[in-house]
């Protein structure tokens, strides 16, 4: 199902800790990085901490400068972006700065936590799972969410893109929610500031805790030093390993699209891009449609012949094409189905059902699916896809 875009942004001492144990919260970032988080609260369409946040620092959330809620009002966007928390048991002080501050927030909770939320007069009532209920104040309305039994981010994240409209979410803590978004590969990009000082203390909090995290390096996209401290910008490389994506795999299926739009344009064939990532998020190859001036080529089959047929990786590989592989073709012996599982890879996450303008009945995901792969396909990716075969479609 289609998700914002989740940006995890957080501060830590160079001994990887968010806080010290004092009655006072530690101030990790320097006053111009404060200012850099203004300006991604900016950009968002929402932003989300978690109730232990809400209970031991007690923010406002707001995006701090008149100039930039103008420029966000100017652009038809509301003042302040939505403000999201997450409590699985609803227990949270109505008096909290977060609820009389800025303009809309939303509850996510489970059932049982929604009853206790209308209990403490945070919303008027709960009506039943995944219903939003509402209660408005003078600064905006306060939605509680119950996601059922208990928390489910993928279901939350949907909800916040599909009723909500969020297509840009900042993750601003604490570290468990931060680390069940990396855990379960649901976070996009890690915004993280190192502070020039030590904490120490065993028992305060840090940044990430144990958990299943995939395999692999995250990418550096950035550093940045301000002022004292440096700002280290990641994205997560490796792919998922079943049915569910993780944020890795619209990754890889945007670079494939991007390639789909390098191929040389054809009345009589599709524009197709292609990437082969192992597991721990290494490219193994990548190709794209008529590469090298082969008018019959295809993106997969170009992107295989890149790689050793004895590379052990493979057989943990994802193939990312923009479009399903072929099962039928008439150029070449072997469609790109056939040559995906003569290579043994077992997960294929393309963006696009291949339509029958050149093949009737062409059905490449059940031939790879017959064969015991996996195949995901990410529709929110199809229209990227289809866009440099636009006239064969028209």
């Amino acid at each position: 199902m289609p998700h914002p875009y989740v940006l995890l942004s957080a501060a830590v001492s160079l001994d990887g800790y968010l806080d010290d144990t004092g009655p006072e919260r530690l101030l990790l970032s320097s006053p111009a990085d404060f200012d850099r988080v203004d300006e991604v609260r900016a950009s968002v369409d929402a932003i989300l901490i978690g109730a232990g946040t809400v209970r031991a620092d007690n923010p406002r959330l707001l995006v701090n400068s008149p100039g930039r809620r103008a420029a966000r009002t100017a652009a038809g966007l509301p003042e302040y972006p939505l403000k999201v928390t997450v409590s699985g048991s609803g227990d949270l002080d109505p008096a909290a700065r977060f609820w009389h501050t800025g303009g809309e927030k939303v509850l996510y909770t489970t059932d049982r936590g929604a009853e206790r939320a209308c209990a403490l007069g945070l919303a008027t009532e709960a009506t039943g799972t995944a219903d939003a209920t509402e209660t408005a104040d003078a600064t905006g309305a306060t939605d509680v969410v119950p996601l059922g039994a208990d928390l489910d981010w993928r279901r939350l994240l949907t909800h916040l893109h599909d009723v909500r409209g969020v297509r840009r979410l900042m993750v601003e803590g604490g570290g468990l929610i931060h680390t069940q978004l990396l855990t379960q590969g649901l976070a996009d990009e890690l915004q993280l500031v190192l502070a020039p000082l030590f904490v120490g203390d065993p028992e305060a909090p840090r940044l990430f805790g144990p958990g299943g995290y995939q395999s692999g390096r995250l990418r550096l996209l950035e550093t940045r030093r301000i002022e004292d401290v440096v700002l280290m910008r990641y994205e997560p490389t490796a792919p998922g390993t079943g049915p569910l994506p993780v944020a890795a795999d619209h990754h890889w299926l945007a670079l494939a699209c991007e390639l789909a739009a390098q191929c040389p344009p054809s009345d009589t064939a599709f524009s197709v891009g292609a990437v082969v990532v192992a597991a721990d998020g290494t490219e193994l190859a990548r190709g794209h449609s008529r590469e090298g001036g082969d008018p019959v080529v295809h993106a997969e089959e170009a992107a295989l012949a890149k790689t050793d047929p004895a590379d052990l990786r493979l057989a943990g590989a994802t193939v990312y094409s923009s479009l399903e592989p072929c099962a039928r073709r008439a150029s070449r012996p072997a469609p790109c189905a056939r040559l995906i599982l003569d290579a043994g890879v077992r997960r294929v996450v393309t963006a696009w059902r291949e339509p029958d303008t050149f093949v009737a009945g062409a059905d490449g995901s059940g031939v790879l699916a017959g064969g015991g792969v996996e195949v995901v396909v990410l529709p929110e990716h199809e229209e990227r896809a289809k866009a440099p075969n636009r006239h064969l479609l028209d």
